[in-house]
C-alpha cells in the first residue's frame, strides 16, 4: 500500500470514529445517559451495583447536560419542572461536578420540616405506612437495622423509604425552599447526604438538574462478585432488577 492510500485509509477511519463519537455524545447529552449506583443512600429503591438510564430531556437542558459541564450559559432551555417523587440526578451545588441521585420532596415555595421523625410539607405530615420491620440495609461499610415504609407525597406519588427506629434527624427547623430550587432526600433516610445538609448539598438549583432516572438496565451484587470476575456473574446478577422501571 502506497503512502497516499495509507493516508486515505487513516483519514476515513478517523472520520468514522469522530462521527461515532459525536453521535454518542449527542445521545448521552440529549436523550439518555447511563449511571452507576455506588452507594446505599437510595435503598431500598436503588441498590449498590444498579446501573440506570437517566432521561436527559425530561427537565430540559443546561450546561450540566453536557460532558464536563461547559460554562457557556447559566440558562435552562426547554425547561420543565420536576414533580414531587421524581428520582432526580443532579450536580451537587458544592462543586457543580459530582452527580447525586435523590428523590424530590420539596418544590419552590415549600416549607419542609422534620417533627418527631415525620416529614411535614407546608405544615402537613406526609402519610407513611410501615410494611416491613427489622430490614438490614447497608450504610457504607456498616449495616443498619431499619423499618420499611410506603410514603405518600401530597401529589399522590408513593415510594419506599427506610428509617431506623430512632433516626438521625428527628426534629429540625423549617427548610424554606427558594425560588428555582428544590429539596431532595435519599430514600435511605439515615444514610444519605442530601438537602438536609445545607453546607454540603442544600437546596438544588434548577440549573443543576441533569435528568430523571427511568429504568434499571442491569444490576450486579458487588458483595458477591465484581464485573471483573465475569465467571461469577451468574451468582451476582440480580435478574429481578433487569429492565426494572423506576
Amino acid at each position: 500500500m502506497n503512502t497516499k492510500k495509507l493516508i486515505n485509509v487513516i483519514f476515513d477511519n478517523a472520520k468514522t470514529l469522530i462521527g461515532a463519537l459525536i453521535i454518542a455524545i449527542l445521545i448521552r447529552s440529549l436523550f439518555f445517559q447511563p449511571f452507576y449506583i455506588p452507594s446505599s443512600s437510595m435503598e431500598p429503591t436503588l441498590l449498590v451495583g444498579d446501573r440506570i438510564f437517566v432521561s436527559k430531556y425530561t427537565y430540559g437542558y443546561s450546561k450540566h447536560s453536557f460532558p464536563f459541564s461547559p460554562n457557556v450559559t447559566n440558562k435552562r432551555f426547554f425547561s420543565k419542572l420536576p414533580q414531587r417523587g421524581d428520582l432526580v440526578v443532579f450536580k451537587t451545588p458544592a462543586d457543580n461536578r459530582t452527580d447525586y441521585i435523590k428523590r424530590l420532596i420539596g418544590i419552590p415555595g415549600d416549607t419542609i420540616q422534620f417533627v418527631n421523625g415525620n416529614i411535614l410539607i407546608n405544615d402537613k405530615k406526609i402519610l407513611r405506612k410501615q410494611i416491613k420491620n427489622k430490614e438490614i440495609i447497608r450504610c457504607g461499610n456498616f449495616l443498619l437495622e431499619t423499618n420499611t415504609f410506603i410514603e405518600t407525597l401530597p401529589n399522590g406519588v408513593q415510594h419506599l423509604v427506610s428509617y431506623k427506629k430512632k433516626g438521625t434527624l428527628q426534629n429540625s427547623k423549617k427548610f424554606n425552599v427558594p425560588k428555582d430550587h428544590f429539596f431532595l432526600l435519599g430514600d435511605n433516610r439515615d444514610c444519605s447526604k442530601d438537602s438536609r445538609y445545607l453546607d454540603s448539598v442544600g437546596y438544588v438549583n434548577t440549573i443543576n438538574l441533569v435528568g430523571e432516572a427511568k429504568i434499571i438496565f442491569f444490576s450486579n451484587d458487588t458483595k458477591i462478585s465484581s464485573l471483573m470476575k465475569f465467571w461469577n456473574i451468574n451468582k451476582s446478577f440480580r435478574l429481578d432488577r433487569f429492565l426494572k422501571k423506576l
